[in-house]
């Protein structure tokens, strides 16, 4: 297994390739693109490898880091632009317009044919046609920008327009693990469960689906409960009906008062009204929770045994044999 790397530099020239040439460029292990390669893109972090018109034919490209995947032999190289550059354009022309793309260039003479070892920004020529497309790149080769270079452009006519011409090519690449800021759409997922920032919206990668689907926190399993509430002495169950989501348990339960009438008051004996089933009761604490007839109202107190007690209720007031009481509570388990 071999290791290599190049550190791009004003003028396209490179250092030896020792370990300390990478001192600007991405060390570690990057977000994968398959069992041997990885994501060509941008490291993110400022505006990397930014463009702006630099004359009628030359546009500047700001300082920034890349990762260039070349083929599976080859690899992937860890490239890093530390001072602005400048490209030039031919001269548009004479029917069509063209595009041509800015990119980043790696050369390994033990796997191309230059014959030479460099890393480079460089323009790749696009066909000039009425329908022109981006030029097919080489492997090793990162597009940052495509430029259309209009029919019959030349510095003599003003040359290219930088305010339209432009098209960016950049895309993001992090470490394995990472969240793609500014993902494309149109990506193919590296592995089922990858994630990625797309115009603002969190997507994970589906390998069942073969798509990049909106996230979305898990939908929680809601279970309900209509069984297993007993009445204590003097009351019987007219329904009860529990929800529970998240470890949050809701409920309602209907008792009726078949005991004698209950002289109610703020001053209200203790009254057990109904025992909650196992599972879906309070753990750590009681909660009080409302209780009402329609006519008057009051609370009751859960404790963690499940037991419903009524503690207070509206004063000057009677809960007469017959009526039915509401309890309505809440509570996280």
């Amino acid at each position: 297994m071999s290791v290599r790397s190049a550190w791009l530099l004003p003028g396209g020239t490179t250092p030896g390739q020792t370990r300390e040439d990478t001192r600007f460029a991405p060390l570690g292990t990057m977000l994968p693109e398959g069992e041997l390669s990885t994501r060509s893109g941008v490291i993110p972090g400022g505006d990397p490898f930014a463009a702006s018109g630099a004359g009628a034919m030359s546009l500047q490209v700001g300082i920034g880091r890349g990762q260039v995947q070349g083929t599976t032999a080859q690899g992937a190289y860890p490239v890093a632009l530390d001072a602005p550059q400048v490209v030039t354009f031919a001269d548009g022309e004479a029917l069509f317009d063209r595009i041509d793309t800015v990119v980043l260039r790696v050369y390994d003479q033990l796997f191309d044919v230059y014959g030479q070892n460099l890393a480079t920004l460089e323009v790749v020529a696009g066909e000039a046609t009425a329908t022109p497309t981006a030029p097919t790149l080489e492997p090793a080769c990162l597009p940052l920008w495509d430029v259309t270079v209009s029919a019959g452009a030349s510095a003599g006519v003003g040359g290219i327009d930088w305010n339209s011409a432009l098209t960016d090519r950049r895309r993001n690449t992090v470490a394995v693990g990472g969240i793609i800021p500014r993902g494309l759409s149109s990506d193919v997922g590296a592995y089922d469960g990858q994630y990625a920032d797309i115009d603002g919206t969190l997507y994970r990668w589906s390998s069942t689906a073969a798509a990049w689907q909106v996230y979305r926190a898990p939908t929680l399993a809601t279970e309900i409960r209509t069984t297993g509430a007993t009445a204590a002495a003097g009351w019987s169950i007219v329904s009860y009906r529990a929800r529970r989501r998240g470890g949050v348990v809701t409920f309602t339960l209907y008792a009726s008062r078949t005991g004698a009438d209950l002289p109610a008051g703020l001053n209200i004996g203790d009254t057990p009204v109904a025992t909650l089933p196992a599972g879906w009761r309070p753990l750590d604490e009681g909660t009080e929770c409302i209780a009402s007839t329609g006519y008057n109202d009051g609370a009751v107190f859960v404790n963690t045994a499940g037991l419903l007690t009524l503690r207070t209720w509206a004063p000057n007031t009677t809960l007469e044999q017959g009526d039915n009481m509401r309890v309505s509570g809440a509570f996280v388990q």
